[in-house]
């Protein structure tokens, strides 16, 4: 789904990379570039050097659902209905569709009762709830996810990755710092200092990252 060629992109550098997988996940420190390749996968930013392309096509040729990790910087509307609808008028979808898609992607993530709320009354979980709905509400090809897990409670938590596995067609490329989830994603990219020092499944990742903070505590209770 990924590939990187040649790029080198603010402390990025990635020569090469071919990330082929419905479910990617991002680890790593803090400040290791992680949210800036998230940027070039979306097409928010493009690379000083090479090229990153999604499924072969330019980001900016691909729809992509996005939340970034602060939800309330980037709400445009000061009502909860409007901010969710907002990607489907941009894109001129009838009134009566948009209406639809609306209140099917709300009940999906069971957040409903705040379409008429204001924005600025929401909670920090119920922010990314809604930013996350306003993301999946267009039918994305892939969303991209910058730590919104780290604003959701489990049970939200929950209905995130239940929303995600209702829509098969869906990839998605997620930076978490939680190690659990990162887990269950099908390919890991470990970020370091700008260069993706390990990419692989889960345990093909964690196997080099052992006596790090950035282990899965489940698996060392169970002593994977």
């Amino acid at each position: 789904m990924i590939r990187c060629t040649g790029v080198r992109h603010r402390r990025l550098t990635i020569p090469s990379l071919a990330a082929n997988a419905r479910q990617i996940a991002v680890i790593g420190p803090n400040g290791a570039g992680k949210t800036t390749f998230l940027g070039l996968c979306a097409g928010m930013e493009e690379p000083n050097k090479g090229e990153v392309t999604l499924f072969g096509r330019k980001p900016s040729e691909v729809r992509i659902g996005w939340v970034g990790e602060f939800p309330d910087r980037t709400m445009l509307f000061s009502r909860v209905y409007d901010e969710i609808a907002s990607s489907l008028r941009f894109r001129h979808v009838s009134c009566r569709e948009s209406d639809t898609r609306v209140h099917e992607t709300a009940a999906l993530l069971g957040i409903e009762g705040l379409l008429p709320k204001a924005t600025d009354e929401l909670s920090g979980g119920e922010k990314a709830l809604v930013a996350f709905a306003a993301a999946l509400v267009h039918d994305p090809e892939v969303l991209i996810l910058d730590e919104v897990d780290s604003h959701l409670d489990e049970e939200a938590g929950r209905r995130v990755a239940d929303a995600i596995k209702s829509r098969p067609g869906v990839s998605v490329i997620a930076c978490t710092q939680n190690m659990d989830t990162a887990a269950e994603a099908d390919l890991l990219l470990y970020i370091e200092e700008g260069c993706i020092r390990h990419a692989g499944t889960a345990e093909e990742v964690f196997e080099h990252l052992k006596e790090t903070c950035f282990y899965p505590a489940v698996w060392r209770v169970r002593g994977c």
